[in-house]
């Protein structure tokens, strides 16, 4: 055989040997643990849950809680099927979906595959079954601890929020969580909350305009500090609020480093910490204790350097003291 020849097979050998040496660990195997993530159409990058969730399944593999971690980027609403089902044939252990919209395709896939473990990131599900865990943060709290944010740093004691529709309740505690939490904070604070309610179906969560109009609606009422929640719809608000270099709260992401420039009067964002309950959800279903899941613990963003550390002390007291119940929102699960 001609060296060339020679050399070029030995190479192949050996190349051969190592691929079969860092293949990734066999999911159906009872000794390999696989966490997965199927984000919704805003993808990795979104300074929210999506990126969040990737990073609790990044600790929980570096903290030898899970073998083998992927992830897959939906692109469009047609995707999430197919990014699911990829990862229930393959047999991982625990999926993540992230986002309302994979609602109904992680409840079937939880039916088509009781062998895989289904969380589902901001989705409440009417439906029980062993093996679909919902992921949800408490809404009315983190409007609540907007609202009382807002009603410190507002100057003439006018505040407005600004939601999608009433009709979903997420939506509907927000806004109202807003309110009790000036309340809570100020009585004598005049407060100005709109929703969403005629908006167009097929722009649900997407309705920038709306959300920018429903901005400076609220601006032209003497309002100087904003709240919104809704996807892009409450981004709209927010980003009114910075052209008008009013005082902004955000939700549901890092609204600041997800709008950028048009954010650059978001004060905080108030939002769901997915990377902690993520990596702590792994650690129960490995130790069997699953059941003793509640809602999530929520986190603010660093506050706009103008403010005192001080004013962040104090929404740290309260958020303790919600998440502990020593403070009830008042605000119920659903409309009365």
């Amino acid at each position: 055989m001609k060296p060339v020849k020679s050399l070029i097979l030995i190479l192949a050998i050996v190349l051969s040997g190592l691929s079969a040496c860092i293949q990734s660990p066999d999911c159906f195997s009872e000794k390999v643990f696989c966490a997965a993530l199927v984000t919704d159409t805003l993808g990795m990058d979104d300074f929210g849950a999506n990126q969040d969730a990737w990073a609790g399944l990044q600790e929980a593999r570096a903290n030898k809680l899970a073998d083998r971690i992927e992830y897959i980027e939906s692109v469009d609403t047609r995707d999430y099927e197919k990014n699911i089902s990829y990862f229930a044939k393959n047999g991982f252990d625990l999926i993540v979906t992230s986002g309302v919209g994979l609602r109904d395709e992680t409840l079937r896939f939880a039916n088509l595959y009781p062998d895989s473990v289904f969380v589902g990131v901001n989705q409440p599900f009417e439906e029980s079954h062993p093996n679909l865990i919902p992921l949800t943060f408490s809404e009315d709290q983190i409007g609540f601890l907007a609202g009382a944010l807002a009603a410190r740093i507002t100057k003439i004691k006018i505040v407005g929020a600004a939601c999608e529709n009433s009709g979903i309740d997420s939506m509907w505690r927000y806004c109202e969580g807003f309110r009790a939490g000036v309340k809570f904070t100020d009585k004598s604070i005049r407060t100005y909350v709109i929703y969403n309610d005629n908006g167009n179906s097929e722009k649900l969560f997407l309705d920038e305009d709306w959300g920018y109009q429903t901005g400076q609606t609220l601006i032209q009422r003497g309002a100087d500090v904003i709240f919104a929640a809704g996807g892009v719809t409450g981004a709209g608000a927010l980003r009114a609020a910075s052209e008008a270099r009013i005082n902004a709260i955000g939700a549901e992401r890092d609204q600041a480093a997800a709008l950028g420039g048009s954010g650059s009067s978001v004060v905080t964002s108030i939002l769901g910490s997915t990377s902690f309950e993520v990596q702590n959800l792994i650690r129960l279903l490995r130790e069997g204790n699953v059941n003793s899941l509640g809602s999530g613990q929520i986190r603010f963003m660093p506050l706009n350097q103008k403010f005192p550390e001080s004013l962040s002390q104090e929404l740290n007291a309260l958020l303790l003291q919600l998440l502990n119940g020593e403070i009830k929102t008042g605000v119920p699960p659903e409309q009365p």
